[in-house]
């Protein structure tokens, strides 16, 4: 057999695969979701129950507009993913800062406003610019909390962070210091 004629079976083999595997049927209350990984491939719209992916929680706190960001989702994967690929399972929009990228979290599903002020009672006139560090009264968050731990501020930012499954991750938004960290 020839080379070309070996490396056609071998793609058409992996293309049936992969067809196979987008098959599968979704349970009632789940959802496909196109996603920037093959590790990842189903969105419950609820906490994982134990160890069937990572559970996902995004928290915009007081921020104004917050109610229609904040959301709970279980991305199923059976190995560690990426924050910010398990983000964009769910669709989720992140803006970095000018000065450090995505390993700031600015903006989340477009908040804070670009245009309007926070909120703060600190600086009630700030608008957040994403041009550097956003501002310590008002800001995103990344938690990560260990299947059966509690919540702690990640090590990385959301490119870089991993999160496995059982585990739980949160964007938080803390305005004027409150929340200060996840619900339980």
């Amino acid at each position: 057999m020839t080379p070309t004629r070996l490396a056609t079976l071998a793609a058409t083999g992996l293309l049936a695969l992969g067809l196979a595997a987008c098959s599968s049927t979704a349970a009632p209350e789940a959802s496909t979701s196109a996603s920037p990984t093959d590790t990842a491939t189903l969105v419950v719209n609820s906490a994982c129950a134990g160890d069937e992916g990572v559970t996902v929680v995004i928290d915009a706190g007081a921020l104004k507009g917050g109610d229609t960001v904040d959301r709970t989702a279980c991305v199923i994967t059976d190995k560690p993913i990426v924050v910010s690929d398990a983000l964009a399972t769910l669709g989720v929009t992140l803006e970095g800062t000018e000065q450090y990228g995505d390993q700031v979290v600015c903006r989340v599903d477009g908040l804070p406003s670009a245009t309007e002020p926070l909120g703060s009672a600190s600086d009630p006139s700030y608008v957040e610019s994403c041009k550097t560090m956003p501002a310590a009264f008002g800001y995103w968050s990344l938690w990560l909390k260990p299947a059966g731990g509690a919540w702690d501020y990640a090590q990385e930012g959301v490119s870089a962070q991993k999160a496995a499954p059982g585990e739980s991750v949160e964007l938080l938004f803390t305005l004027d210091g409150a929340p200060a960290a996840p619900a339980a």
